[in-house]
């Protein structure tokens, strides 16, 4: 499993890149790091319930999850060289394309922007998995990213779930936990998973600057990144893609 330095110096899995935002739709934090400003404040009073910071930026958060987990498990089919990581891969689309569908449905109740690009660090992640060979080297990457960025998420779904008051976000607390306890058991399944350092990246995180740990700003007019699902939902709770499109 490799290890990259951020911009600041700072050891994290594999990498990420060096985008400089220079403005944040989503002030809070975003991305593996949890460390939202006020987290309890609240931003927006919706037919669902009071929105608060923690509220809205959990919405983006699985925006974000989706939009770099979608493609790597499209990788991971089509590289995996085991039948449990070509599982695995079908997992993390089906899921994904879910969750996404829920995100793009309640977004606009909430007055909530969703980004078309994970974060700097997401695509650091992509881009590791991208340069991987097919073989183990890949197989082993997947796994292990994969299992520290959803172990990570974990504790933040069931605080979501048990503090927000507004019920649209309950509900896809709900479909994440689900969603996320699924992924978790599959990438264990694949035999590939190093506890020793997983367990480590998920209770040391790195300190990564607000650049790299949020997604962009999505351009003005710009179409709706899409995580298209068909008919087959035989990986899923929910649903099963085919391929993101825009629209």
């Amino acid at each position: 499993m490799r290890f990259t330095r951020s911009s600041t110096g700072t050891l994290f899995v594999g990498g990420a890149l060096g985008l400089t935002l220079a403005a944040l739709a989503y002030p809070a934090v975003l991305g593996v790091q949890n460390v939202s400003s006020s987290p309890s404040r609240i931003v927006a009073q919706t037919s669902a319930g009071p929105l608060t910071e923690a509220d809205r930026d959990f919405v983006v958060k699985v925006r974000a999850a989706g939009l770099w987990e979608y493609p790597v498990g499209q990788m991971a089919i089509a590289k995996g060289t085991s039948p449990a990581v070509v599982t695995a891969g079908r997992h993390l689309v089906a899921g994904h394309a879910a969750l996404d569908a829920t995100v793009r449905r309640i977004a606009p109740q909430l007055g909530v922007t969703l980004p078309n690009l994970p974060s700097p660090q997401q695509q650091g992640f992509v881009s590791t998995l991208t340069s991987d060979s097919r073989g183990t080297r890949f197989d082993s990457d997947f796994a292990n990213i994969l299992r520290i960025t959803h172990g990570s998420i974990f504790n933040t779904v069931a605080k979501i779930r048990s503090t927000t008051r507004n019920t649209l976000v309950r509900a896809l607390a709900d479909q994440a936990n689900t969603t996320v306890l699924d992924h978790i058991s599959v990438m264990e399944k694949t035999g590939l998973v190093n506890f020793d350092t997983v367990l480590f990246q998920e209770t040391t995180p790195p300190k990564l600057p607000a650049s790299e740990v949020t997604p962009p700003v999505p351009v003005p007019g710009a179409p709706t990144v899409v995580l298209t699902a068909p008919p087959d939902n035989a990986f899923s709770p929910s649903a099963s893609p085919t391929g993101p499109t825009a629209g």
